[in-house]
Formats: C-alpha cells, structure tokens, sequence
C-alpha cells in the first residue's frame, strides 16, 4: 500500500471516529488462520468515549477499548496488514473500504445530507440492540405476518419472532464477503415452509445492501409454494421464486452461490449439505433437525451404560451427527462453525451449522473413518462422500 492510499484511509477513518459512529466492520482476512473477523463500536466508559474492538480468532471473541488515537491507528494497521475490507455505517452515513491483493485501495459509499439527523444508538454497555431490520421502517413482509404494523411499530406480542428473523440475517452478514456484488448470486432454500426468512433473505440482500440475486425456494408442499410464488410477485421480488422439489434431485441451476436448508428432517439434511458441496457453493447455512439415523445404528460396548438412557443417547446422537457433518464440510475445503440458532415456530435452541468455503481441505479422513467405528455406524453424508467404518 502506498501513502497516497494510507492516508486515504486514516482519513475516512477519522472522519467517522465519533460518538455518530455505529459500527465498523473487518473481514475478508488474508490469513483466517490469524484473525478471522474484527467489530469496532463506541462506548461511553466513566463519561469518556472510547472505541471496543471486538476480534474474532480460532472461533472465540476477545475485546479491548481503544483511545480515538488508538482506534485510528488500530484500524489502518489491520487494512494494511490483516483485513482486505472495512465497512463503516455512520450517522454520517456508509463507507466501503476495499484493498485488493495488489495493494490497490477503493472507497465506496454515500453520505448522508446534513438536514438528515437520524436517531443515534446509545453508547451504553445495556444499550438497545440495534437490529439489522429496524423498528420504525415499514417491510411488506413483516406486515403480512402480523410483526409488523403499516407504520413499522413491531407488534409486542410477535417481538421474539422480529429478533429471530433479525438474529438469523446477522448469520447472512457475516458471510457478506463471500457473496459476488458484480454478479448474480443464485441462493437455494430448500424447505422453506412458510418461507419468513426466505423473504427476510432476499429483502436484506436485494432491497437493503444491492446486490443481484436469484433466490430458489424449494419445498414439498405444493400448497407453500403456490402462496409464497403469489406474495413474491406482490412485493415485486422478481429475482425469488418459489418451486415444487427436492434439492437432492434439483437440476434447476448449474452453480449455486449459498445453500440455505433450514429443518430439513434426518438424512435430509445430509443430501442438502452434500448437493451443496456437489455445486461447490461458497456458503452453507444448515440447521438439522430430527437426527434418527445415528440414534437408530450407534452401538459402543464402552459407552452402552450411557446409551441406555433413551433422551441421552438421542442428545448424543443429534451432536455426534452435527459434529460429523462440520468434520466432514471441513474435509471439503470448508470452514465450519456450529452456532446457537432459535427456531422460528417453538422457540427451542437448535444448532445452525455455517460453512464457508475456503479452499483447503482438512486431511481428517482417516479420523472421521475412526470415529464412525467407534459410533459402529455408517453416517449418510460420509458414505456420500465415500467414507465408511472399518470393519
């Protein structure tokens, strides 16, 4: 990087380095071996304004409050040498700051006119939570389901389902970077249902952050799809539709950017995650549900005292599943993370298994052969991808 492009940098960033200041964000790492991902936010510390610096490494946060000076500093270190994005949402408004491999610097983005004075967050440690879909803005959808009335006052007794829908984008917003903003990006939800977090999907995507995207929507229910198709074209969201199927014998498309398989029941989930990898897509979203398969086969001479208890060895069998499938997306050249998800329906916490591909694969082959001997079980996804127990 050259001075010109540095001082272009500590620039913007000072500009935004003020109690206005919302958020900055970094990603695309050039090592996620090192740093994976840093937030940046204000805070209010003994009536001082300080800058927390939240850094993601090896899956866990570590924090640290900075000085403006040290922000300043902190932030152009890591454009230099760590990070090949930065996102800065102000009051002022939003600036995108790119460096390409070269070393090449771009700055993106809008100001926001000075007659314009939004509502600012408080700097508060207990402040407010600011979602991703605001209170207070009007979305069609949201109305439709009853969350929302037509001024954008999010109704008290659906405020849970508005945070889940908001908690599921913010999964949605760590992946940005992976997403192609100078093409069509092509998304498949397979088991969509009702479909509230397929629409929140493309509103975010499309309406909110602009970029071009085809989103298929697949389920068994004919009668689903039939409504979802009717108030996609209400909304006027060309790029969603909705289609009778399978994904496991969907030949809809020939590239597929992100797989979204929310609930898809048992081995379903397996031949959703393996079409995925089969598409070779740069995302998965996946949160299983009904995991009978290992419940029904595990056998361990060792472990039988604990297997005999029925709701433990189900327990068991559901996470020795999950853990599995991120083993396995890992061998594929994926990144994986198993993170808390909310259900949309009954509330219950279930785990949402989110895979992005980085290219290197895992030499943990020879593991996962191991512990499908031990469970003395052969696992869909693993015989999918030609891996079996010994026998």
């Amino acid at each position: 990087m050259n001075q010109q492009d540095r001082e272009k940098i500590v620039s913007a960033v000072e500009e935004y380095l003020d109690s206005e200041l919302i958020r900055i964000i970094f990603s695309n790492p050039v090592s996620r071996e090192e740093l994976e991902k840093v937030k940046i936010r204000p805070l209010s510390v003994k009536g001082n304004l300080v800058f927390q610096a939240e850094e993601f490494r090896n899956h866990q946060a570590f924090h640290r409050n900075l000085s403006r000076e040290e922000c300043s500093r902190y932030a152009v270190s890591l454009m230099e040498q760590s990070m090949g994005q930065m996102e800065l949402e102000s009051a002022k408004g939003r600036l995108r700051i790119l460096v390409s491999k070269k070393g090449t610097v771009s700055i993106k983005g809008k100001r926001v006119p000075a007659k314009i004075t939004p509502s600012l967050p408080s700097l508060s440690h207990n402040r407010r939570k600011r979602y991703i879909l605001e209170e207070g803005k009007p979305v069609p959808f949201l109305q439709d389901l009853g969350i929302m009335t037509s001024e954008g006052k999010v109704v008290a007794s659906r405020y849970d389902k508005f945070r889940q829908i908001n908690r599921f984008l913010e999964f949605i917003e760590d992946i940005l970077p992976k997403l192609n903003q100078d093409r069509e990006n092509v998304i498949i939800d397979f088991g969509c249902g009702k479909s509230y977090l397929t629409f929140a999907m493309y509103y975010y995507l499309h309406e909110l952050k602009g970029y071009s995207i085809r989103i298929i929507g697949l389920d068994l229910k004919q009668a689903v799809i039939d409504r979802c198709n009717m108030l996609s074209k209400e909304y006027g969201y060309d790029g969603l539709a909705f289609y009778h199927g399978d994904i496991a014998s969907y030949e809809g498309v020939n590239h597929v950017d992100m797989v979204v398989t929310l609930h898809a029941c048992d081995t379903a989930t397996d031949f959703a995650i393996y079409k995925a990898i089969q598409w070779d897509a740069s995302v998965i979203l996946s949160v299983p549900c009904c995991q009978h398969e290992l419940n029904r086969q595990i056998h361990n001479d060792l472990m039988a005292p604990l297997f005999q208890y029925g709701i433990i060895k189900e327990r068991m069998a559901a996470l020795y599943t999950d853990s599995l499938r991120a083993e396995l997306l890992e061998n594929q050249g994926y990144r994986t993370q198993i993170l808390e998800f909310i259900d949309m329906e009954h509330t219950p916490k279930n785990l949402l298994i989110r895979a992005v591909k980085q290219g290197k694969k895992k030499n943990n082959g020879r593991q996962i052969e191991d512990i499908l001997s031990f469970l003395d079980t052969d696992q869909t996804l693993a015989k999918l991808l030609g891996y079996k127990k010994r026998s």
